[in-house]
């Protein structure tokens, strides 16, 4: 299913709309596999949530394989433009 990113959080966290639903939960907030990007207040953050933005806010993504609810994200693979949204931060893997 596709879903629409409405906003970006940080470098590898983002809400979708409409809300996804997996294993009879609920929500909009998104964590893809794959990559894992600094925190707020460390080195590089900023530049991973831009560059997360520039790529991904406002546009459509698929969302595929959940894992497991972590702190109220589905964490899943994510496909943007036919391709996996972490090949795009390969320094991050």
């Amino acid at each position: 299913m596709s879903f629409q990113v409405t906003k970006v959080i940080d470098g590898d966290t983002f809400e979708v709309s409409p809300k996804w639903n997996w294993n009879g939960k609920a929500g909009n907030i998104v964590r893809p596999t794959g990559y894992n990007t600094p925190e707020e207040g460390k080195q590089g953050y900023n530049a991973a949530k831009e560059r997360l933005a520039k790529l991904i806010l406002g546009k459509e993504v698929i969302l595929k394989n959940a894992v497991e609810l972590s702190y109220g994200r589905l964490l899943c693979d994510v496909e943007y433009n036919g391709r996996n949204l972490a090949d795009n931060f390969p320094e991050y893997k």
